[in-house]
């Protein structure tokens, strides 16, 4: 990969978008991770007004840590970025009050989760309508096309995607050439929505390394039988991720109404 001509180019379509939405800058929300690192560092390349929002919800020290760093050494590089903290823990406590909480289903802590992203693009969209900023979204290609790891209306909320036509091998060498703390660099990816320590390959079963030898094996036409051991198990997961989360990666359906019957 040209990286730099990459960097160059994603900077160039940013600002050409903004300027002709009539826009005058970003907010992105920074987590600590790789994703949200590089694409702030992206906005803030185009020299227009870039916005880091930290979104606390129960949140492990040490990627609130990471957040703090990159933030920091971004405000020193780039005079148009500036940032701001909202703690959104009490207010996801006020919901879990107000919502009436089936603790027997299994799918409570996953949708209390996914509850946590969206209220920070509920916040993101507060902090764009107020400064007539684009919400920047953070998502790479393996999350938004292959695997659909994000949330619907959360993360998956945004206005344009810088990064969602590269791979997450990809986007570490922008980090690198963009000079992302290397604390982030070598940060194991999460998406820090459950407060613990589980990391993405933890929830999905694989790495990213492997999930993109599986979404390239997909793009071939390869079929479950041509794998065995850890690649067929691999291909497994990849498979069925996509499959079940298609709902996030097609336009939402519309109910096409017969012209008979209007």
């Amino acid at each position: 990969m040209q990286t730099e001509k990459v960097i160059e180019h994603i900077v160039d379509w940013l600002k050409d978008y903004a300027t002709k939405a009539n826009m005058d800058g970003f907010v992105v929300g920074i987590s600590g991770g790789i994703d949200s690192a590089v694409t702030s560092s992206l906005c803030a390349k185009t020299g227009l007004r870039t916005l880091c929002v930290e979104m606390p919800i129960h949140q492990a020290p040490n990627q609130v840590t990471r957040a703090r760093e990159h933030i920091t050494q971004l405000k020193k590089r780039f005079a148009n970025v500036s940032n701001v903290e909202v703690n959104l823990t009490d207010t996801f406590e006020t919901f879990k009050q107000a919502a009436p909480i089936a603790a027997s289903s299994p799918q409570l802590d996953l949708s209390l989760a996914n509850t946590r992203a969206r209220l920070r693009m509920t916040t993101l969209y507060y902090f764009a309508g107020l400064h007539r900023y684009l919400v920047a979204g953070t998502g790479n290609k393996v999350e938004d096309f292959g695997v659909g790891f994000y949330t619907k209306y959360g993360d998956g909320g945004v206005d344009l995607s810088p990064i969602a036509d590269l791979l997450k091998s990809q986007v570490y060498e922008l980090g690198k050439a963009l000079q992302v703390p290397h604390s982030i660099l070598i940060a194991a990816p999460t998406d820090g929505l459950f407060g613990d320590s589980r990391s993405d390959e933890d929830q999905i079963g694989a790495s990213y390394d492997e999930l993109e030898w599986a979404m390239k094996m997909k793009d071939e036409g390869k079929q479950i039988e041509d794998f065995k051991g850890r690649e067929r198990e691999v291909y497994q997961i990849f498979l069925r991720l996509n499959t079940v989360n298609q709902h996030k990666m097609i336009p939402i359906p519309v109910c096409n109404i017969p012209i008979s019957l209007l």
